[in-house]
């Protein structure tokens, strides 16, 4: 019998976070290590953003730096993660009537991905898949996708989201690396009110006054949504590990349901700088 798992979403803020430590890489430190091991990581980053629902069906994925204008040794990681082949049959068996493409070579593991499991499992001897977000498809559709793939917490299946319920790099504010404007904040607020209350109606946050500015383009925050679905369908309560804002515009936040609670990493200095010569909309972050 497989030991029933969690699932949670990492606010994953820039690429440099995998070659940092704060107080959020030291939360993913603390999610991981507070958790039996999983039998696989399904991880859904904002990152594999695609008009097709996909899983990764390969068993060796490859470490794809899908950004440009960092340091070189952000290029130099690799996250040597084993695939689980088999774990795409059972996505598929999990969303049905849903369908869900095999990819067998195309995609691998992202930096929304990798970046944070560099910090919960560094070992990376966990096997990790990753489902595409389809972006063809509305809010109510990752929401009830995030619940149907709650059964596969059963099989040892830990669900991870990786994005940021706030992600606009078009408003970046490089004086304020620890802080969040007015309507950041609202909103942040507000998705954090329905993620612990009510994560059934978490798909009802795309008509708060603050998202078309607090999500331009929906890639980092649908994620959110596979985790409320999930919450929704177990009933499990939905904790905040940590929190935070970066240069105003990025919500650091981040979200567990029936994870153990994690505690100690509060007094480290925040998010990591971005490191990049390219402009912020230009790096794919």
């Amino acid at each position: 019998m497989e030991t029933r798992m969690p699932a949670v979403f990492i606010g994953h803020g820039t690429p440099m976070n995998a070659l940092e430590r704060n107080r959020y890489t030291e939360a993913w430190r603390a999610i991981g290590a507070s958790m039996p091991r999983p039998r696989a990581i399904l991880a859904v980053s904002a990152h594999w953003f695609v008009n097709a629902t996909a899983v990764t069906a390969m068993a060796r994925p490859k470490t794809i730096h899908d950004f440009f204008g960092f340091p070189q040794a952000l290029f130099d990681i690799e996250y040597p993660a084993p695939g689980l082949p088999e774990l795409a049959e059972e996505v598929a068996d999990a969303v049905h009537p849903e369908y869900v493409g095999a990819d067998h070579d195309s995609w691998g593991l992202d930096h929304g991905t990798w970046s944070v499991l560099v910090h919960a499992f560094p070992d990376a001897d966990v096997p990790v898949v990753q489902l595409s977000i389809n972006a063809q498809k509305p809010p109510d559709y990752h929401l009830e996708l995030g619940a149907r793939l709650a059964k596969l917490r059963e099989r040892g299946v830990l669900v991870l989201g990786s994005g940021n319920v706030v992600h606009n790099l078009r408003a970046i504010d490089w004086r304020n690396p620890d802080a969040g404007t007015d309507w950041a904040r609202r909103f942040d607020e507000h998705a954090r009110e329905v993620m612990t209350g009510r994560p059934a109606d978490a798909a009802s946050l795309v008509v708060h006054r603050d998202y078309a500015i607090s999500a331009p383009t929906p890639e980092h925050f649908l994620p959110l949504l596979y985790v409320a679905g999930f919450a929704a369908a177990t009933g499990d309560a939905v904790e905040v590990p940590v929190d935070g804002y970066a240069f105003g515009s990025l919500s650091m936040a981040c979200y567990a349901v029936g994870c153990a609670r994690t505690a100690g990493a509060g007094h480290l200095p925040g998010t990591a700088a971005l490191g990049s010569e390219a402009p912020p909309e230009d790096t794919n972050i």
